[in-house]
């Protein structure tokens, strides 16, 4: 489900969810995001429009945490295996894999092999969000997620789009946390970011400080920051 706000033709898009329970925070942060911008109309200015796709792996949030939609914090279980198994879609893939920059069957998540589906876009969710993309155009777009307490650019088999430096910039310099222009933890395939990178839209990824917290003055900054920047281009 995407809401959006605002009517301007320059477009912001915001996601959360994608590692579904194991992140289930970042649903908790984008639904936050909705309230402030729900309550504060004015904060969209005109020219622009920002939407938030609060939740893109769904099945993984119910699996992770039992819950659906937009559930309370104190509800949330805890155990760390079963809020892992949330990682994945309804089909066991690791949405975060199953994008069209360096796509392989299977692809690593720190020492782990997961699976990317049997093809980029294989899964509904990564189709869609590539749909709603295409179809959007946006400016921008930025994925929430957890727990590295940082905010990286993205890249594909090219150099870092400048653009996409100096989004990663404002949002880290305004939400303080570090920026850092390139992951190197270990190698990634598939994934959202670098694909919408190949395609010349700048993303980049918030990670949240834990799998609990949503830090919410910090990434409010951090939005209010990029709807600034992208208010007065």
């Amino acid at each position: 489900t995407a809401t959006t706000f605002g009517t301007g033709a320059k477009h912001l898009l915001f996601v959360g969810g994608v590692h579904g329970g194991y992140e289930w925070n970042s649903v908790l942060l984008a639904y936050q995001t909705m309230d402030y911008l729900k309550a504060n109309s004015s904060a969209v200015p005109a020219g622009l429009s920002v939407t938030i796709i609060a939740s893109l792996n769904p099945d993984g949030v119910f699996a992770g945490t039992g819950k659906e939609g937009r559930f309370v914090i104190a509800d949330v279980a805890t155990d760390a295996e079963v809020l892992a198994s949330g990682r994945f879609n309804a089909n066991k893939v690791d949405l975060n894999r199953n994008f069209a920059c360096k796509w392989q069957p299977e692809a690593t998540w720190k020492s782990k092999k997961v699976s990317a589906g049997t093809s980029a876009f294989s899964e509904p969710e990564a189709a869609a969000l590539r749909d709603f993309v295409l179809a959007s155009k946006p400016a921008a777009v930025v994925f929430w997620h957890s727990q590295a307490n940082a905010v990286y650019a993205s890249e594909c088999t090219a150099d870092v789009l400048p653009e996409t430096l100096a989004v990663m910039k404002a949002y880290a310099t305004a939400a303080g946390y570090p920026a850092v222009s390139s992951f190197d933890a270990y190698p990634v395939t598939g994934d959202a970011e670098g694909w919408l990178a190949s395609i010349n839209i700048p993303a980049i990824t918030v990670e949240l400080k834990t799998h609990e917290t949503v830090e919410w003055e910090q990434n409010l900054a951090g939005v209010k920051a990029l709807v600034s920047y992208y208010g007065q281009k």
